[in-house]
Parts: C-alpha cells; structure tokens; sequence
C-alpha cells in the first residue's frame, strides 16, 4: 500500500529535516509551507496520500481550517503540530477529526513511531509477525521467549520481564505511561498505590545492564512514562 506522507509547515529546516529523516524510512515525502500551496498538493496527491502531518500555525492560515477542510474530502490520517504548550490546540484539533498530536520541537523518531503506529491501524505497515527483536547487543526472541546478549548468553527474565521487553520492543521511541503499561502487559489498570510495574521496570532495567549506560534503554520522562530509547531491528530469523 501506499507510503506517501505530506508534510505542511512554513519553517524550511523543519520541513527539509522531516523530509530527509522520512525518506530515509523508505516513505515518499510531498511538502507544503502554507494553506495555498496545501491546497495544492493536496489536490494533486490526495488519492496517494497515507498521511498528512500539518502545522497549527501557518502564514495564510491555520491547520485547524485545513484539518476541516481534509475531513470534508477524505479520512486520510492527520497529525497535528503545535508550538502551543497548552492542551487547547490539542482537544480542538482532535474534535476536528485530528488522529493524532504532537507539541514542537518533536523528535523525528517519536514523530515516526507514531506514523507507524497510525499506519499500522490503518492497515499500511502491518508488521507481519517478526520473531525476534535486536537492539543494543541484545537479541529477544518472541517464540522462545528469551533473551541473549551479545555473547549469546542467555539474560534471566521472568514472564512478565519479558512481556513488558516485548512490548518496548514493539514501540521503540513512544513514552507510554504507567496505566498503558499496565493495560498492555497486565490487562488491567493499576490501583493508585500499585507500585509493581516500577519495580518491574528496575529489575529490566539491571536485567540490561542500563545503570552503566551513558543513555539508558529504558528512559524515564518526568510527569509522562518511560519510552524504550534504543534502536530496534525486528526480524524473522
């Protein structure tokens, strides 16, 4: 299926920085820096489009205006960026029909997390079942259920240990806080006093060596989750 993404925003480095970190993930990459040259594009690519990533701000306009006007022609993905630090921006754009949202600076690699994830629902890059997971020396393997380091030693995990790892390693470069955590290794929110996924995190944590690590595997974002940092490669064999 299709992997062309447009991209709206009228600061030149920001638009040459998505386009060059994009296309180097193998997706094709249209850019506009206003509502008129928006207009245009998506007139031209509107039937290849997979997903558009727009701007609030915008010299001639605003994205909220052309976020309406999409949902009038199509359900094409949308995220949403704003230099706003309030939720505002945030709740209106997703009751315009938004799909997702982003405050800026946004890293790319949280920004390409998050198109995957958005494809992966629509039914463009749907992972085929990958069996194992390579990162930083690491290989996890989802049928054995095991982990080895760079020697191929085996790294002792527990169930849960490695149900959470393969979650991580599933979503590299997502925060996730401690409720999504729960909910997708446990089925089940956690009660206000459950302390047992920070626990899990810090037994991982030592699990893979990342107390000695100039940047950590598994990094804590103050007032939001825990986001696995490292580089994943999935893979069949």
């Amino acid at each position: 299926m299709t992997r062309k993404i447009l991209v709206v925003d009228d600061d030149q480095k920001i638009r040459q920085l998505l386009k060059t970190y994009l296309e180097k993930h193998q997706y094709e990459v249209v850019l506009a820096h206003d509502g008129a040259s928006f207009r245009v594009e998506l007139e031209r690519s509107l039937q290849g489009l997979s997903l558009i990533i727009l701007d609030v701000m915008l010299p001639d306009t605003d994205g909220f205006a052309l976020c309406s006007l999409v949902r009038l022609r199509t359900n094409v993905p949308i995220i949403m960026l704003t230099a706003s630090a309030g939720e505002t921006d945030r709740v209106v754009g997703l009751e315009l029909g938004a799909d997702d949202y982003m405050a800026k600076p946004c890293s790319p690699r949280e920004l390409l997390a998050r198109i995957k994830a958005i494809h992966r629902r629509a039914g463009i890059d749907a992972p085929s079942a990958a069996r194992f997971f390579r990162f930083a020396g690491f290989t996890l393997d989802a049928i054995e259920r095991t982990l080895r380091d760079q020697d191929g030693q085996l790294v002792a995990l527990t169930g849960l240990d490695f149900q959470l790892l393969k979650f991580f390693t599933e979503h590299p470069g997502i925060v996730f806080d401690r409720g999504q955590l729960h909910e997708s290794t446990r089925g089940r929110d956690p009660g206000p006093l459950d302390r047992s996924l920070d626990v899990q995190i810090s037994r991982l944590r030592t699990r893979l060596n990342d107390d000695g690590r100039a940047t950590p595997l598994i990094k804590t974002v103050r007032g939001k989750g825990y986001v696995f940092s490292a580089d994943v490669t999935p893979s069949h064999a």
